[in-house]
């Protein structure tokens, strides 16, 4: 037998319903902020990421699933959904169009790490990207909708975590004022901090080495260094998320993972998952765009894994609404019963009325057995003498009791008690 491979998972039809929950949850919410959806590829060229997202993170140095195709190009599973749809913003010309640009998307994303809960190898996120949004204003309605989203799937005991790591304008200063607490603690720190120290020493903060961890509890503040427009893009930002009363902790430790990021970082966490507790983070890029060939557009979104929303719900025990069951379940007496089951049952679905019927020949008491495992809410009974007569006997599975139909008005009979 051929395995799964390791740090995947499968979603089976029992459990779907999970999935359509989030999925459903994000896409209302993301209509209700006027986000539009966008899809791209799984895979794209990997040089993309190693623009993008950076050669100093962990996802470019160890994580991304990268191969050569048949035309020996480098290509790379997209281990994030942002650099993608920066792509595509840029190679379909979008900043000609209406600014800001608001979007979602729901999609598979790659990285080669250990399994863990909540975290697969290939796992899912929703992602909001806004192009075109300078002020505040666009990162507070991010990050409020990424509030409405946890709300809406019931989530609680989140904190949402709020930092400003500067740009490239009051960044060096940072840089160095980090380098200097840090060089003389090098020793100390694991073989990852110190090939950052000269590339990007801010990667450092966001070690989670026990004794790297310990050493950056006493490092610089990025906030204490931040130019006067990256100072009032903060200080807005907190007026208008005081003024929504959206509650934060300001975390001075907060990067994010990813090297694009500049002014505003966030995450929401969780304290139901274990040490991975970030359920939600992002940031602006104002850079990005630029960076990767495109026209000056600042932006801003955030991620989120639907693993680990997923897992949030267990451990708290919040119960995931299952979807509606089948509204009728048609059961064939005889050869000519099963013929005009077959026959009603795609009269129901055109109606809008969800339907099945036998497709093991099974007894009439095998099929209602079937009809009450299934969950279905009426069975309707079809035989020679229920088509001479021209009614039908259609059962209640929650309370057992039945009525005779008229063949021609089972189907309002059904849309006035299944709707």
């Amino acid at each position: 037998m051929i395995n799964i491979p390791k740090g995947t998972k499968d979603v089976l039809p029992a459990e779907a319903y999970k999935w359509h929950f989030i999925e459903n949850t994000a896409r209302n919410v993301a209509a209700l902020y006027n986000l539009k959806e966008i899809r791209t590829p799984v895979f794209e060229h990997t040089e993309l990421f190693l623009r993008g997202v950076g050669d100093t993170t962990d996802i470019v140095n160890k994580e991304m699933y990268t191969f050569l195709d048949k035309g020996e190009r480098s290509i790379t599973l997209k281990p994030e959904g942002t650099a993608g749809v920066v792509r595509s913003f840029i190679e379909n010309g979008l900043s000609g169009g209406v600014l800001p640009l608001k979007m979602y998307y729901i999609t598979p994303v790659f990285r080669y790490e250990r399994p863990q809960a909540g975290r697969l190898r290939e796992h899912h996120q929703f992602g909001v990207e806004i192009f075109g949004g300078k002020g505040a204003e666009t990162d507070a309605e991010v990050i409020l909708l990424a509030r409405d989203y946890i709300r809406a799937l019931g989530v609680e005991g989140v904190e949402l975590n709020l930092n400003s790591i500067g740009c490239k304008h009051c960044r060096p200063k940072f840089n160095e004022a980090l380098k200097e607490y840090l060089r003389p603690h090098l020793p100390e720190m694991c073989p990852t901090c110190n090939a950052r120290f000269e590339k990007n020493p801010l990667r450092i903060l966001d070690c989670k080495e026990e004794a790297c961890s310990k050493i950056n509890e006493n490092a610089p503040k990025t906030t204490d260094f931040l130019c006067d427009e990256c100072r009032e893009h903060f200080e807005k930002l907190k007026e208008i998320l005081d003024s929504c009363g959206m509650k934060y902790r300001l975390n001075p430790k907060l990067v994010r993972g990813l090297d694009y990021y500049s002014k505003t970082v966030f995450e929401f966490v969780s304290t139901s998952i274990g040490a991975q507790g970030t359920v939600l983070g992002g940031g602006r890029y104002d850079t990005l765009i630029e960076n990767l060939g495109g026209p000056s557009v600042p932006a801003v979104g955030f991620g989120s894994g639907i693993e680990r929303m997923l897992l949030v719900l267990e451990n708290t025990g919040k119960k995931i609404p299952e979807e509606p069951p089948l509204d009728v379940y048609v059961a064939g007496l005889d050869d000519a019963g099963r013929k005009a089951a077959f026959a009603l049952a795609d009269q129901l679905c055109q109606s809008g009325i969800s339907a099945d019927i036998d497709h093991a020949s099974r007894s009439v008491k095998a099929q209602f057995k079937y009809a009450g495992k299934i969950g279905t809410r009426y069975v309707i009974v079809i035989g020679s003498n229920e088509l001479e007569s021209g009614e039908y006997t259609v059962k209640n599975m929650s309370d057992s009791t039945s009525v005779n139909v008229k063949a021609v008005d089972v189907i309002a009979f059904l849309e006035q008690n299944c709707r």
